[in-house]
């Protein structure tokens, strides 16, 4: 069941991002894997703005979580996670529906987000969910933005890119 996240949710949030971000660990991505989650305020803010949708379980414990914001008039996929637990069920599938959905609504044409080109659940997953790569060219101020912020905290060590589906 997907619903929007709530304040109770938040920590649960934290430790959802940062059980999914230990497997880079195991591609020797260590500073993703050991990267701190998003901070308690900002989960505070976005569950707040109904900008954050999850996944429970049958204890109604939050599995998978999606993070939604409006950068240059698409809606932008900030961070999507999916407890290992859960991994290879469809929620991040479902989560990334809730986002177009989201989208269709506020008359937005397409959901974006950055990724790792070579990562089997980033990229190529994205792919085969009906995104496409962006050329340089194609990126718009926000998202050159977005990706001037993850070279600076030193995500460019692996190939990544911003990538784009029309709704």
């Amino acid at each position: 069941m997907i619903r929007e996240g709530r304040r109770s949710d938040v920590a649960v949030l934290q430790e959802i991002e940062i059980a999914a971000g230990a497997l880079f660990a195991g591609l020797g991505m260590d500073l993703v894997a050991n990267d701190d989650p998003l901070p308690i305020e900002y989960l505070t803010e976005v569950v707040d703005d109904g900008r954050c949708w999850v996944v429970v379980d049958e204890t109604e414990r939050p599995a998978a979580y999606l993070i939604v914001e409006t950068v240059d008039e698409t809606a932008h996929i900030e961070q999507v996670s999916v407890h290992p637990d859960y991994a290879r069920r469809g929620l991040g599938a479902a989560l990334i529906e809730r986002a177009a959905d989201w989208a269709r609504k506020r008359r937005l044409p397409a959901v974006t987000l950055t990724t790792y080109v070579d990562v089997p659940w980033n990229g190529p997953y994205y792919v085969r969910s009906g995104f496409r790569y962006l050329a340089d060219s194609e990126e718009t101020p926000g998202l050159k933005a977005i990706r001037a912020q993850e070279k600076s905290h030193g995500l460019d060590q692996w190939p990544r890119a911003c990538m784009l589906r029309e709704v």
